[in-house]
């Protein structure tokens, strides 16, 4: 596939709304504002929430204009509004939602937070691969974990309306970039080996090629590449994009690079290599990297790391 013209932007700003990890003492830094420590009353409702799952804002501007991305929507539907509510945030403005793949961890609040968008259909990128069933690790202990079943129903009754689309796409007057299933070409990341799907009547190995990424181009400056767990390899992913939009010059990513646990903490040194080689001004592990990793990473790359957490805000 040839060059695809990704139109650049005047601002990004990327908003988590929902990450593993909350820290209210983290200190801001260029471009990173932190959520404020409370809003009132100091009581244990009036905090920032944390769960095991991803859900982020997307807020471009262009053409004198902001613009609302949803990405993803966290494990349930609580800690969503929760923070929504203690930021202040409202996601009735939202304009497209994308999904980085058909795991639970991202697609818990989708339901409740398709019903707050105002304009309906709401329309939601996702890879036809995301309705994949069943999926399930086998654990260590010889135990099979089953994933949730994304329930298609309830999320178009409630509004939404799927683009099931597997190759790069271009959205919001072509302003941001859906990669669909990424290319894998970096001899270290080999995706999940405990990941299977049944196909029919036989069991396979799941290779998780719905997992997708977005990138946006600030103007003059470079990408911002943003995963949801990068299960086909966060390096692939940032090449990848780079290919796509034919700009070299990456100046953040975001997102979960999945380096957590026995399996995949053996590549972290290869991903931090190839990592440092791109250069990225700010790089932001969270969700499934795991602390090796983003101890690692923080320590690799010490002025472009920022150490997430939920509520904070990047901006480009």
């Amino acid at each position: 596939m040839g060059e695809i013209n990704l139109q650049p932007v005047e601002r990004c700003e990327v908003i988590v709304l929902v990450d593993n990890y909350i820290d209210l003492l983290l200190p801001p830094k260029d471009g990173v504002v932190r959520p404020p420590l409370a809003t009132g009353d100091v009581i244990p409702e009036d905090t920032i929430l944390a769960e095991h799952g991803l859900s982020i804002l997307l807020r471009l501007t262009y053409g004198g204009e902001t613009h609302s991305v949803l990405m993803d929507a966290g494990y349930t539907d609580k800690v969503l509004p929760h923070n929504l509510n203690f930021l202040g945030l409202s996601l009735s403005d939202v304009e497209l939602v994308v999904m980085s793949h058909g795991h639970m961890d991202h697609y818990g609040g989708l339901v409740w937070a398709v019903g707050q968008i105002s304009k309906k259909p709401v329309p939601i990128v996702i890879h036809p691969d995301a309705f994949a069933t069943p999926r399930f690790f086998k654990l260590p202990d010889g135990r099979d974990l089953k994933f949730p079943v994304m329930n298609r129903a309830s999320v178009e009754n409630a509004g939404g309306k799927f683009q099931e689309i597997a190759e790069p796409s271009l959205h919001m007057e072509d302003h941001l970039l859906v990669t669909g299933a990424v290319e894998r070409v970096t001899p270290f990341e080999k995706g999940m080996p405990n990941a299977y799907v049944k196909r029919g009547d036989e069991l396979v190995h799941d290779d998780i090629f719905d997992d997708q990424g977005c990138a946006i181009n600030i103007r003059d400056e470079g990408i911002v590449v943003i995963s949801g767990c990068a299960h086909a390899g966060i390096i692939n992913t940032i090449k990848y994009a780079q290919k796509l939009t034919g700009v070299d010059r990456v100046l953040g990513v975001i997102g979960g690079f999945h380096l957590s646990g026995p399996i995949f903490e053996p590549i972290i040194p290869d991903t931090i290599e190839a990592m440092k080689e791109i250069n990225p001004k700010r790089l932001v592990p969270m969700h499934c990297t795991g602390w090796t990793a983003i101890k690692a990473f923080e320590a690799a790359m010490p002025e472009a790391f920022a150490l997430n957490a939920s509520g904070t805000t990047y901006q480009f």
